[in-house]
């Protein structure tokens, strides 16, 4: 039996009666995708998911993206490894929509917990179709006209600023160069319209001199915070947390310095926005 359980008023739920650890039959995925449009992120508490299945899901959606930074699971290239270690801490904690650096950025994330600090590390999302609608008429209007640049090197400038950072993703870097998305994009399944820059990797705002492009960039970086488009997930042994990637942004909360976190990672490719 179907259980939902809503987090906050602008998205989330959890989500029990869908077994996750056998593949799921064509009911049970529309049924995923269906709560996926309508919550934007949605959470299985003690998944059982195994990698096999875990891939098996995302194939579902549609093909899967790999990630240029970051070492994979063995045996499955698909899965990315997200590791907060004392010695190499993570360095992520900006809010952001995944991967928009691509021309076609993720519809869709998945995130699986392996190993939890004894305290901290929750996650949080925030709604990019609330923050639009909380915008005034005239500010959606200007909003619409406008492109954004999002850049790979922008995005990952901790890194190339270590010893041999640059080196390690001279590749990821060279083929990924600077894309344009459109500051407010449609969704392409509920039609809602989202605000899709993110301080992670936007740069700036196309056709605006420097200062505005930066004032207007500002005001919308802290607006997608605003508490009452957010939810925050504590997380557990083996959750997984689904996210449309077209319509929310995330941010870590890093708060659990020196212990050890893993997640991993799975990425749906998208479409171009529009």
């Amino acid at each position: 039996m179907l259980d939902i359980k809503p987090m906050a008023g602008a998205l989330g739920a959890e989500i029990r009666g869908i077994d996750l650890s056998v593949t799921l039959t064509e009911e049970d995925f529309l049924r995923v995708r269906k709560l996926l449009n309508e919550y934007q992120v949605i959470f299985f508490r003690e998944s059982g998911i195994t990698p096999e299945n875990m891939r098996a899901l995302a194939l579902s959606f549609g093909p899967v993206q790999a990630h240029p930074a970051y070492e994979t699971v063995v045996g499955f290239p698909e899965i990315t490894i997200l590791e907060s270690k004392p010695e190499a801490p993570t360095k992520i904690e900006a809010w952001h929509t995944d991967m928009t650096y691509s021309e076609h950025p993720p519809m869709a994330t998945m995130l699986k917990s392996v190993i939890l600090p004894p305290k901290g590390g929750d996650t949080l999302w925030s709604s990019m179709t609330a923050a639009y609608d909380a915008l005034s008429p005239r500010m959606q209007k200007f909003l619409e006209g406008l492109s954004a640049v999002h850049d790979f090197a922008f995005g990952f400038k901790e890194s190339l600023a270590e010893p041999g950072g640059s080196e390690r993703l001279a590749d990821a870097i060279a083929a990924h160069s600077p894309v344009r998305h459109p500051v407010i994009r449609s969704h392409p399944e509920t039609g809602k319209k989202a605000i899709f820059v993110n301080s992670l990797f936007t740069t700036h705002i196309e056709g605006l001199r420097r200062e505005e492009s930066d004032a207007v960039l500002s005001f919308l970086f802290e607006h997608v915070k605003t508490d009452e488009f957010t939810c925050r997930f504590q997380w557990g042994p083996d959750c997984l947390a689904l996210w449309d990637n077209r319509c929310t942004q995330h941010r870590p909360i890093n708060d659990y310095f020196p212990a050890h976190r893993r997640m991993e990672r799975i990425t749906i490719d998208g479409d171009k926005p529009f």
